[in-house]
């Protein structure tokens, strides 16, 4: 009987998600110390909500709520790492500040957030730049590891963080 009830729980814990569309981008983490200074540069309070599209294991997010107290989004087309981005926010302890979707980043509503944080291609920065500019608030900061938004809309600043590119734009 108890075995019976641990391979049903088995079963649930690892059911199979339906991928919504392959991922624009592979996912390749961000280290530590440059999700660190993506949220110093982004001068995030915890007054700020943070999105992260493209989340992969959750981690800027989960950093935010647990180094500023910031409340985080994370936005994964993959269900693969959205199962480790829950779970690595439950292990943080965050999961009253933390929530993490299932949804294409090009789809998602994003208008709540203050901060957005972006690790993707410069084609698909360059494809979202529109959204981000139609859909977020005046002040709200963007940052992205390693890629710009193309000649059209440069980076109000930029720092080198160990051989890496952060970038920050702010909404205007």
């Amino acid at each position: 009987m108890l075995r019976t009830m641990a391979l049903m729980c088995c079963a649930l814990c690892f059911q199979v998600v339906p991928r919504l569309k392959p991922p624009d981008v592979r996912y390749v983490p961000t280290p530590q110390n440059v999700v660190e200074r993506m949220l110093a540069i982004a001068r995030v309070t915890s007054a700020d909500i943070v999105y992260d599209l493209g989340s992969g294991d959750g981690r800027i997010p989960i950093t935010a709520a647990k180094t500023y107290g910031a409340r985080g989004v994370g936005i994964e087309i993959d269900p693969f790492y959205l199962r480790d981005a829950i779970d690595n926010a439950r292990k943080a302890g965050v999961t009253d500040r933390v929530r993490f979707l299932n949804q294409d980043l090009f789809e998602s509503d994003i208008r709540e957030a203050t901060v957005v944080t972006l690790f993707l291609l410069p084609q698909v920065n360059e494809r979202l730049a529109p959204k981000l500019k139609r859909e977020l608030r005046p002040g709200t900061r963007v940052v992205s590891h390693q890629y710009t938004m193309g000649a059209d809309w440069p980076p109000e600043y930029a720092e080198d963080v160990g051989g890496l590119m952060v970038y920050r734009w702010t909404i205007e």
